[in-house]
């Protein structure tokens, strides 16, 4: 799926697959292709990657037709600007709270490359841009997505200007920080948590924008679907260091209970999202 592709299935409701790569390997990405999936989300707010590595991440998985939706470090445009010049196809820019964040962006990600004060008068709507300009913005940056997350009290304060956006495609609930905003630190099970991803998801519905989660904890498959079957269409589940973990803990804990030896355990969450 390419990025214009993916912009438009976010927007009309079909539903998206994707998961969290954080292994940079030459041969990850021919294999992540075989999953059927359509985008990849490669996350630089959380997980270390240098400037030369995330873009040739980027082109492998675009040349296998995976769309790469990078998340960078803070909503800041110059960073959406140098992620989609390395390759990407679309960003995520983490805890927004205003639709002021949202514009801002959306002149990195859709209106690239105008800079400065016309494309500070073009977001104020302020002034009117030559129909030459306007058709090469157009169709230069056709192919280019904008995700926000949505992981706080405020951000939620703000979701009906954060929607009212015509250039955002879609919303990612941030389940960690929004549970620690809400004041229930990883109590994804808690009435107030569940009620909040369902406002989100309604209210972006509502709008025609694309939602969805990043559930990488226990019983978070059970509750993606069901999500899912409510109107998320966002669907990025797990990673790939989660798919490894999960996968070789029970192989391991298989073949030392053959051989008659004790399983051990150092479980801990590598990081949170």
């Amino acid at each position: 799926m390419n990025g214009k592709e993916l912009a438009q299935a976010l927007t009309t409701g079909k539903h998206v697959y994707g998961t969290l790569i954080v292994s940079p390997s030459p041969f990850w990405p021919a294999t992540v292709a075989s999953l059927g999936l359509d985008f990849v989300f490669i996350d630089t707010e959380h997980i270390p990657l240098d400037r030369e590595k995330l873009s040739w991440m980027c082109q492998s998985y675009r040349a296998l037709k995976l769309a790469p939706i990078v998340r960078i470090p803070s909503p800041d445009p110059f960073q959406a600007s140098m992620v989609l010049d390395g390759g990407a196809t679309g960003v995520i820019a983490p805890y927004i709270e205003s639709a002021d964040q949202v514009r801002a962006l959306a002149g990195a990600v859709k209106h690239k490359p105008l800079k400065g004060r016309r494309l500070e008068d073009l977001l104020r709507q302020s002034t009117t841009i030559e129909p030459d300009l306007s058709d090469y913005l157009t169709q230069h940056n056709a192919g280019n997505v904008l995700i926000v997350n949505i992981e706080s009290v405020p951000a939620m304060e703000a979701l009906e200007n954060i929607l009212s956006v015509p250039e955002l495609d879609a919303v990612l609930v941030g389940p960690h920080d929004l549970s620690c905003s809400l004041g229930i630190p990883e109590q994804y099970d808690h009435p107030r948590f569940q009620e909040a991803v369902d406002t989100i998801f309604r209210q972006a519905r509502q709008r025609d924008k694309g939602a969805g989660i990043h559930m990488i904890f226990p019983r978070g498959f059970e509750q993606e679907i069901r999500w899912a079957q409510q109107g998320a269409n966002l669907i990025l589940h797990s990673a790939d260091l989660i798919a490894v973990k999960e996968t070789l803990t029970q192989e391991f804990a298989h073949i030392k209970a053959a051989l008659g030896d004790q399983p051990t355990s150092n479980d801990h969450e590598s990081f949170n999202i």
